[in-house]
């Protein structure tokens, strides 16, 4: 049965609201029997401020990004829809617990495209969960909540691409549990990893199965504009001259990133989770956004 993630936000909102307005009708009753007991009536008011409830109330924006951070959560296997609480934080890996969403098999989620990696899996994720007669209306919904500019599959690429892993920094007050891997700043090649599912192998995989890939298709992505600007003229030979400069730019990146993460690979470096992420990070922090 399909369903609109803009009416599960209102339920939600309404939750938090009522819950919020009892929190705060407790407060005021125990600051009002504390000020008569004490007789101080004069100098203190019972009432309690909105910013000092300790229990929030909804806010779309926020919870928004927090169905997104679940969903690559369930993506990774941390969650799992078929499932209550947290699944998988290192040992035994169950694949029982996943049979509605299944993780993804490598422990790497690419941010490179709108049509594969995360992207791709986080609408499919939206239509297993929601249904596929809503899929454009809820796409559309988390697009708005987003406060983007573009088509909703463009505005969800964007702020993956670019404020997922900086959120997901923040929340976890610089500990992050998924670690994003970046050739540098043009942005030629982004992944997400688990480092709970992580092993020496991984980086392997990850030069072996992405980041190689990723640089022969920007070539031959390059080889179809250099063909496109030859035959063009203008405008448009303008336009194409600057995209191949863009081009460019992306394979020099990638072509500075491989090697570096070439050598690390070949180390098979071992992360301690015991020594906390701040120790681990600093191992595979060339290659790590």
């Amino acid at each position: 049965m399909s369903e609109l993630i803009s009416n599960k936000f209102k339920k939600w909102e309404q939750t938090c609201n009522e819950r919020f307005d009892k929190l705060r009708e407790n407060e005021e009753k125990l600051n009002r029997f504390f000020i008569e007991l004490y007789g101080i009536g004069e100098e203190i008011s019972y009432e309690v401020d909105e910013h000092d409830v300790t229990v929030r109330r909804a806010e779309l924006q926020r919870e928004i990004k927090s169905l997104l951070s679940y969903a690559v959560g369930c993506l990774f296997g941390r969650y799992s829809l078929d499932a209550e609480g947290l699944c998988y934080a290192g040992g035994k890996w169950e694949a029982s617990l996943y049979s509605t969403v299944i993780p993804c098999s490598d422990n790497i989620l690419e941010l490179n495209s709108m049509d594969s990696g995360l992207a791709a899996d986080l609408k499919k994720f939206i239509e297993t969960v929601y249904g596929s007669d809503t899929l454009e209306e809820n796409l559309r919904f988390i697009a708005e909540a987003l406060d983007g500019t573009g088509s909703p599959e463009e505005v969800i690429f964007k702020y993956i691409q670019k404020g997922f892993f900086a959120d997901h920094t923040r929340i976890y007050k610089k500990r992050p549990i998924y670690w994003q891997f970046s050739s540098g700043s043009k942005g030629a090649f982004k992944a997400l990893m688990y480092i709970h599912r992580y092993d020496i192998n991984q980086l392997a995989v990850l030069e072996r199965d992405h980041a190689v890939p990723r640089y022969e298709q920007l070539k031959k992505e390059l080889r179809h504009l250099n063909e496109s600007y030859n035959i063009s003229s203008g405008k448009e030979r303008t336009s194409m001259h600057r995209s191949i400069k863009r081009q460019q730019a992306l394979l020099l990146e990638m072509e500075r990133f491989l090697p570096k993460l070439h050598e690390i690979a070949e180390q098979r470096i071992e992360l301690d989770l015991d020594d906390g992420v701040k120790v681990n990070y600093e191992k595979l922090r060339d290659i790590l956004e």
